[in-house]
């Protein structure tokens, strides 16, 4: 076991935990965010992914050794404007149906409004295609992407 001090959502934590640890797992059962999910394991799917100062990172292996000292945003995370711009475009929207994948394409989504304001649809897809819907809600989540950067409307 190792004291790692890592800051999340904008809160210094510290942790007597393995530094081998998936993050994933440190945000879920040793700080009760469950928001971030598990799916794949292998950081293939992004359903379980985060902001590791700002960039996206898929936590299930992302070792929290690895992120000490960071700052690690997660789809709890309440202060950012853009993200919160982006949950309000997902309910408006209609983009959910089971929701599984949902904190990983908003977080996702919020690093491409971070670096682009205003991404075309080409620019969100490339974004975006690490980041499975086994819904296949591909078309909405573009949609309420484009909502949040003031491009799209609410037709279709």
């Amino acid at each position: 076991m190792s004291d790692l001090v890592v800051h999340v959502n904008g809160e210094r934590r510290e942790l007597d935990v393995d530094p081998e640890t998936p993050l994933l797992w440190v945000l879920r059962d040793e700080l009760g965010l469950r928001g971030t999910k598990y799916s794949c394991g292998i950081g293939l799917c992004g359903s379980c992914a985060v902001h590791v100062d700002g960039e996206p990172r898929r936590s299930c292996v992302t070792r929290i050794g690895a992120v000490a000292d960071r700052h690690i945003a997660t789809v709890e995370a309440v202060g950012d404007p853009i993200l919160r711009g982006l949950r309000r475009a997902w309910i408006e929207d209609e983009v959910s149906q089971c929701g599984y994948c949902q904190p990983g394409m908003l977080l996702q989504a919020a690093a491409l409004l971070a670096q682009n304001a205003d991404p075309s649809d080409s620019e969100i897809d490339t974004w975006m295609r690490g980041n499975l819907c086994r819904c296949g809600t591909y078309s909405r989540i573009r949609r309420a992407i484009r909502h949040a950067a003031g491009g799209a409307t609410h037709a279709g």
